[in-house]
Parts: C-alpha cells; sequence; structure tokens
C-alpha cells in the first residue's frame, strides 16, 4: 500500500515539474512567457522606451573621451562588500589595478565612473587611457564586459 502511495506522489509531481512555463526578458527590455507546449506570447506588448532610450545613450557615451571636471569625485561603495571582498582579492583596488595592466597605465589613472555591486556580483565603469570601459565582477572573478576569456 505503501508503495502505491509513493508511485502515485512520485507521479503527480513529475507531472507538475514537466509543465513548466518560462518568462524570459529581450533585449529591448519585454517580458516573454515561454509556454511547455512550445509557444510563446509578449507579456510586455509595447518595449519600453526608458531602456530603448538607456541603451541608445549608452552607445553615444561609450564613444565618447572621458570628459571629467577638475572637482570630480568617484562614487563611494559599500565598505560592508569591500570588506568580504577582501578574501578573494576582488575589492576595487583589486578591480583597478586589473583595468590599468589591461590598458597600460598606472593604477593613479584609472577613475571609476559609476559602480553597481552586490556582494556575488559587479558592474563597473572606468576611464582609462581617456577611454570608457566597462568591467565585470562575477564572485571574485574580474573581466571586462563583453569578452568571454
Amino acid at each position: 500500500m505503501k508503495s502505491i502511495v509513493f508511485l502515485l506522489l512520485f507521479f503527480i509531481t513529475s507531472a507538475t515539474f514537466a509543465q513548466n512555463n518560462y518568462i524570459v526578458k529581450t533585449e529591448d527590455g519585454r517580458r516573454v512567457l515561454l509556454k511547455a507546449d512550445y509557444t510563446w506570447e509578449y507579456i510586455d506588448a509595447v518595449p519600453k522606451e526608458g531602456n530603448k532610450i538607456d541603451i541608445n545613450h549608452a552607445v553615444a557615451k561609450s564613444d565618447d573621451a572621458c570628459n571629467l571636471g577638475s572637482d570630480y569625485e568617484e562614487p563611494k561603495l559599500n565598505g560592508k562588500i569591500q570588506s568580504q571582498l577582501k578574501k578573494g582579492r576582488a575589492t576595487i583596488d583589486d578591480v583597478k589595478a586589473k583595468v590599468a595592466k589591461d590598458y597600460n597605465c598606472a593604477v593613479e589613472e584609472v577613475i571609476l565612473l559609476s559602480a553597481s555591486e552586490q556582494k556575488s556580483k559587479g558592474r563597473y565603469q572606468f576611464c582609462a587611457n581617456g577611454k570608457k570601459v566597462d568591467y565585470k565582477r562575477t564572485g571574485f572573478t574580474i573581466i571586462e564586459n563583453g569578452k568571454l576569456f
């Protein structure tokens, strides 16, 4: 009797897990529902204009050189996150050292423009040799944004 109940519960749960639908986000910011029967539909019918404008501005800004005023100050980062990143040598100083090495300049010449970080990941934008560059951190691994290796 126990084995019959166990088998029945097993088949019911496996059937429910087999019918999963997934929600994914497209490049233009719209959400798409991928159904288990291999069909899909937009959840957001109209693309978000804010995302499209941000992408266009980011492309236009990345072509320009770094034009910083003499009174520019780097943004402050979360001290708790930075202290946790010391263990894996992934603090902002370590990221700046990697950028300086990649762009053949001194660490003092690398200026942090913007940062978005969490304990497990982070995105940074720097000015190195007069050029805007984007780097990302996943865990303790630091890599230039857009490169695989």
